[in-house]
């Protein structure tokens, strides 16, 4: 019997194998478990982004043509759970949606982030393929988890064309809403058809909120937008929302696709028009009094955004979930940009919605196509980095020690592509991890490379000058 890495039988926050031997159901349930750790009183949810299912893969001897979405990059000893050069196959998604059930069946919700459909050529698809698509991975998660609530935002390939999010009504709006009937309230389909996204009680409860935003509208490859101050009127609807929020002491979540800032694996890499960046960042720091998390994607990496307020402190944290894709990104001047594909549970408190904890799960896909299917856990944020929990306080504090001279940069280098670029985080990587993190402000980040690039080459004299200082203390003795 072929080996799958999960279990029939629901075990919360770890997943044992279904190899027969003992010893490696031992082995994979130790990988998982999080060593005792009393969760009872908190709340947990799955974060799960970036599935880019690519229907045309096919495991063949023939390179060129494993899936459409290599482009003409070869994929030689494709797998059966995908290649680096290609998008997620149906076996991957499968394979990581029966994680989640094993690994965490009853989660208190599910954020889904978008970006569902393949890397390929918008001749390649068109508006049926794209909701056909987003059609078969709304009933696998409907599916898997038939009890629980899915809060689905929109990826900027999400869409056909791709990118090309209407800053109003649209057919595409419409057949989604419809496809999410069951997890929309009758007030979010209404405002979903107008621009995207919506707002609901967290869970229906009083006093907790999320918004889910469409922040493709925000996108520089977005046409429609580019000369829109507020497209769709979503920046006046958010803002009205968290007053309101404020106003009836309601706590919130924002969820979305595509974050604010840069891409910290290519420098000077922004994904917001500087003027609708400028005016998110605003909106965070009038109204972070109420919002006690915000989840996005479209990296496929792990990483995190942090907000301050005007004396510098901590405000906000972007958590940024990696992808279930394992597709090596074409964006010209990103080396090693793959990743093995990752889920992710959050811990919260119910009673406060403080973001307690996240813990990252990951198939190593190398490992999987040669030998057996295995997600284990990869790191939780509180073990990893020894921080208490992951307010915004923590978060900061996590990116000082990033900042310092420890080995906490290189630990969140390798956590950052999922484990699977492996390679020393040098003098460069450090300032664009660094500023990406520290600075959402176009200005302020600019302003970051500077600062952090004359500390880097400071970093770097401190071996040599210490090797200077030994040899004359040698000399003298």
């Amino acid at each position: 019997m072929r080996a799958t890495g999960v279990s029939s039988s629901p075990v919360r926050h770890s997943s044992p194998a279904m190899e027969p031997s003992a010893l490696r159901s031992l082995l994979l349930l130790c990988l998982l478990s999080d060593c005792g750790r009393s969760l009872a009183a908190l709340g947990s949810f799955w974060h799960v982004t970036d599935i880019h299912w690519d229907p045309t893969y096919q495991v063949t001897n023939n390179p060129g043509r494993v899936c459409e979405s290599t482009g003409t990059r070869p994929a030689p000893n494709a797998g059966k759970f995908g290649h680096y050069n290609c998008d997620s196959p149906w076996d991957l998604i499968n394979s990581s949606v029966k994680a989640m059930k094993n690994i965490l069946p009853e989660p208190d919700f599910i954020l889904w982030t978008g970006d569902d459909t393949p890397h390929v050529p918008n001749e390649q698809l068109g508006e049926e393929a794209v909701l056909s698509i987003i059609g078969n991975l709304t009933q696998l998660l409907r599916l898997a988890f038939p009890k629980t609530k899915v809060y689905a935002a929109l990826g900027n390939h999400d869409y056909h064309p791709k990118s090309q999010m209407p800053p109003g009504q649209s057919t595409m709006y419409e057949r989604m809403a419809h496809l999410w009937q069951t997890w929309l309230e009758p007030e979010s389909r209404r405002t979903f058809m107008q621009g995207g996204y919506y707002t609901e009680l967290l869970l229906n409860k009083t006093g907790y909120r999320v918004l889910v935003l469409n922040t493709n509208l925000y996108y520089d490859q977005n046409k429609l937008t580019e000369n829109i101050a507020d497209p769709a009127g979503q920046f006046e609807w958010m803002d009205n929302i968290l007053t309101t929020a404020a106003k009836k002491n309601e706590k919130v979540y924002i969820v979305g696709h595509i974050p604010p800032g840069f891409f910290e694996k290519k420098r000077n890499k922004p994904w917001f028009r500087s003027h609708f960046n400028r005016r998110y960042l605003e909106l965070v720091q009038k109204h972070h009094a109420v919002i006690y998390g915000q989840f996005f994607g479209h990296h496929h990496t792990d990483s995190f955004r942090m907000f301050y307020d005007s004396k510098g402190k901590p405000i906000s944290t972007v958590f940024i979930t990696p992808g279930i894709t394992p597709w090596k990104t074409t964006l010209p001047g990103v080396e090693n940009g793959a990743n093995n594909p990752g889920i992710r549970i959050f811990d919260y408190d119910p009673s406060t919605l403080l973001v307690k904890d996240m813990v990252t799960y990951y198939l190593n896909l190398t490992y999987s196509n040669m030998a057996w299917e295995r997600w284990e856990k990869e790191y939780r944020l509180s073990e990893a980095f020894l921080v208490p929990d992951a307010s915004p306080s923590s978060m900061h504090t996590v990116l000082e020690q990033l900042a310092g001279t420890g080995c906490d940069l290189q630990k969140y280098y390798e956590f950052n592509s999922v484990s699977y670029d492996l390679f020393k985080c040098d003098g460069k990587c450090r300032v664009d991890h660094i500023c990406a993190i520290r600075e959402v402000d176009f200005e302020r980040y600019e302003q970051c490379l500077v600062k952090e690039g004359a500390a880097t080459t400071h970093l770097a004299l401190i071996p040599f000058l210490i090797s200077i200082a030994l040899s004359v203390h040698q000399a003298a003795l």
